[in-house]
């Protein structure tokens, strides 16, 4: 009888290939954006909202680095992959929906629309994952994604900036508010809804 030889720990850092640290740096912009908009609701200093934005702008900025080192250096992994995609839902799913809602889009209405726009950018992220080896190519590349990839709501979040920029914030959100059965619609919480449909589209988006 044989007796199967113990696996060797998985040791987490020693995996992690120079990529994956600026996909970890990702997912701390995101989470950074989280605190500042927190720190907006409890202080009503609007420049916490431009830092909460400027966050996930730098997050989109590892986002990019870390897929063209990970081709620089030829070294792609699961491990990677996932990551990504947990920083992802982080800095363009999670945070684009806190600004909103700290902006003031805190009707149930509105916070039914923010968590579905998140909801959309998580079912994105997983169909991506499970049909990447499907949709590439002979050379291994995806070609193309299904759908507006989840870093799109960084328009969400510009907009959001210059709605700031101009008083646009709380009881002054533009277009107003309607009272639905005792709830809170604000129309501008209608474009994130836009954009998490785009997003589990069936759209073909060329990657560049």
């Amino acid at each position: 009888m044989k007796t199967q030889k113990p696996q060797k720990p998985f040791s987490l850092i020693r995996e992690f290939q120079l990529a994956d640290w600026f996909t970890l740096a990702n997912a701390v912009c995101g989470t950074g954006a989280l605190f500042s908009v927190l720190t907006y609701l409890q202080t009503t200093d609007v420049s916490h909202v431009y830092y909460a934005c400027g966050m996930v702008f730098a997050a989109l900025i590892f986002d990019v680095l870390d897929g063209r080192i990970a081709r620089w250096r030829r070294k792609h992994s699961v491990l990677g992959r996932e990551l990504d995609s947990l920083a992802d839902i982080i800095s363009f799913g999670v945070a684009p929906a806190v600004i909103g809602y700290g902006c003031g889009m805190q009707g149930l209405y509105d916070r039914i629309i923010l968590t579905c726009f998140v909801a959309c950018g998580v079912s994105r992220l997983a169909r991506y994952n499970v049909t990447a080896e499907a949709l590439s190519g002979d050379e291994g590349k995806v070609k193309y994604f299904e759908g507006t990839p989840i870093p799109t709501s960084l328009l969400l979040v510009m907009m959001m900036a210059w709605a700031v920029s101009q008083g646009a914030v709380r009881e002054n959100l533009w277009f107003g508010q309607f009272v639905f059965a005792g709830f809170t619609l604000h129309p501008l919480a209608l474009l994130y809804a836009v954009s998490g449909s785009l997003m589990v589209s069936r759209i073909r988006i060329p990657k560049l």
